[in-house]
């Protein structure tokens, strides 16, 4: 026990850290139960969505069967990100030929490993929505955190402890079968279980330890963050660290779907003509897992109504499963009250969004899905029929569309827009106020931005750019 705690990387910790990892390990046991003495077993059910990406779930029961393409996509739900980058795992092995079977680590609600997980997320969740509300606590708590608790070599410690209680979930699986993970914990708990191909797909652009998990191959989306976590930069500003070893880290490019990396050329070419034709320029409006910014949100909208009166803008607003923030949007812009909404109408979503790509769309358009899975993708078709994504710099800072970066939740999402500005793909990230609506006015008058958003968006993908989740599987399967 605690072995991966003591030593990380070659880096050996203090007794102070494993005593610490030691104590959060005992403290979840005692809060949460010890199930190593159950024998869990599995099926596989169906999922509407993920069938689209020829994916099934992993869910307790009997009778799983895997076969020699079955890939599994480890993750959990922490905000709509991970998620959103499990799919695009699943679409492309579905692409290369494999079978992607869902592992939602937070989905099996009587294991230990899914209680405390469901624990940690609510933590970070209610944080992220504090954070928008108090300056105070964003910038002497939150802030800090993000951007440099989470570096620190310690915080690796004390998670690789936690992933031990994880491992018990996953023991009867098959370990010899590729594993993509889209979290750490997941990445963590496999490793523990004795699973010898994973592949931990590090959705961040900021180096962090809380990423790391000893025994996987990572992989990273930009050659910046892959020499920070080479170097283990900054993890531990007491010491000079031991670099990961040849082969634990490699770049891959952006982890993106499949199907929007196959109609990439269709789809700018689309977005190129609304342009120069002088179309109302369509903005897709994303909320987070957390429901946090819903007072930025409530002024994006209100700035974009004059222009969608006068038919020179269409919004796309996605709320996911937070009918709360529509409800909430509608109290602040009561004008969206006239806007039309599909309330888990997924199928007729779907419609509305592939009719849109290549026709007419007008007004507010609202979405709120009560099923996670189609709260998350309905984003990935609405992208489709979008000009402008407009969003925080998480996950999806990498996604290939046109994208005005709003206000991070979380310092480390701020080189998430960097990374972006310097590609020509996004905007650099705005300040709440002015800066937010004088960059909607320049987008909406200056049509030579977006025509070189898009440009940059067709050499990106002649480069590879886009191809991250490809190599992600490719490395699985061949680990």
């Amino acid at each position: 026990m605690l072995e991966k705690s003591k030593t990380i990387f070659n880096n050996t910790m203090s007794e102070k850290d494993v005593k610490k990892a030691e104590k959060t390990q005992q403290k979840f046991l005692k809060k949460y139960g010890d199930d190593s003495g159950k024998d869990y077993r599995f099926a596989l059910a169906d999922n509407p969505v993920l069938a689209e990406l020829g994916t099934k779930n992993l869910v307790f029961g009997e009778g799983a069967a895997f076969s020699d393409k079955t890939v599994f996509i480890g993750n959990i739900r922490m905000g709509f990100g991970h998620y959103r980058i499990s799919m695009a795992m699943a679409s492309c092995a579905r692409a290369l030929g494999y079978e992607p079977v869902w592992v939602d680590l937070n989905s099996f609600t009587e294991s230990t490993c899914t209680k405390i997980i469901s624990g940690q997320n609510e933590l970070y969740s209610m944080g992220s929505r504090l954070s928008q509300k108090s300056k105070l606590f964003n910038k002497l708590y939150w802030e800090p955190l993000n951007s440099e608790g989470f570096r620190k070599l310690s915080y690796n410690c004390s998670d690789q402890a936690s992933a031990e209680l994880m491992a018990k979930l996953l023991k009867n699986l098959p370990k010899d079968k590729p594993y993509v993970a889209t979290h750490v914990w997941p990445a963590q708990a496999a490793i523990h279980a004795g699973f010898t191909r994973v592949v931990n797909a590090i959705p961040d652009n900021w180096p962090m330890a809380l990423h790391l998990a000893e025994g996987a191959t990572h992989t990273i989306q930009t050659r910046s963050a892959w020499l920070g976590y080479k170097a283990l930069r900054g993890m531990d500003k007491k010491r000079s660290l031991k670099p990961m070893p040849e082969g634990s880290i490699v770049y891959t490019g952006h982890y993106v779907d499949h199907e929007l990396v196959q109609e990439l050329e269709a789809d700018t070419a689309l977005r190129v003509d609304r342009v120069q034709s002088g179309k109302a320029k369509r903005y897709l409006l994303t909320v987070g897992g957390a429901g946090a910014q819903q007072a930025l949100f409530a002024d994006i909208i209100k700035a974009l109504l004059p222009d969608i009166r006068a038919k020179k803008a269409v919004l796309f607003v996605n709320v996911g499963d937070h009918k709360n923030v529509w409800d909430s949007l509608k109290s602040a812009v009561p004008e969206l009250a006239q806007a039309k909404v599909f309330l888990n109408e997924y199928d007729k979503a779907r419609a509305y969004a592939e009719a849109a790509r290549t026709g007419d769309a007008e007004g507010i358009v609202g979405f709120c899905h009560e099923d996670i899975f189609a709260a998350v993708y309905i984003t990935n078709l609405l992208m489709r029929a979008s000009d402008v994504l407009v969003t925080k710099p998480s996950e999806l800072a990498f996604y290939p569309i046109p994208k005005l970066f709003i206000q991070h939740v979380g310092g480390h999402e701020i080189w998430g827009a960097i990374h972006a500005a310097e590609l020509g793909d996004g905007t650099y990230e705005v300040a709440p106020g002015r800066e937010t609506t004088d960059m909607l006015r320049l987008l909406q008058d200056e049509p030579e931005i977006l025509l070189d958003m898009n440009a940059c968006i067709l050499e990106n993908k002649a480069a590879g750019l886009y191809n991250g989740a490809y190599e992600v599987v490719k490395l699985a399967v061949q680990k």
